[in-house]
């Protein structure tokens, strides 16, 4: 459920037209990879679903960048209550991934 739910919001968003075609490409990767991750996945695999997520490249994710299980467990990630995700912080979603 929670990958078509996923699958969902990034046909939304490549719908939307004020979207680049590098942003669409770019959210879909990320929606691919976050909806191959498991409590198995690496620290490598969350790294990389880092950089596709902070699209702006300031080193945070924002809610507005957070996209499936990210969005939806932002505020339990966010442990430093600051309104964005560092690396470390992104890094507890392997402990919620079943």
């Amino acid at each position: 459920m929670k990958k078509i739910a996923l699958l969902v919001v990034v046909v939304a968003m490549s719908s939307c037209s004020s979207l680049k075609s590098t942003d669409t490409s770019t959210l879909s990767n990320a929606a691919t990879l976050l909806s191959s991750m498991s409590s198995n996945s690496t620290v490598q695999q969350i790294a990389s679903l880092f950089t596709l997520l902070d699209t702006n490249g300031d080193e945070a994710i924002s809610s507005t960048e957070a996209v499936g299980t990210v969005a939806d467990n932002f505020n339990v990630l966010d442990a430093d209550n600051n309104s964005s995700l560092n690396l470390t912080e992104l890094t507890g979603l392997l402990g919620l991934l079943k």
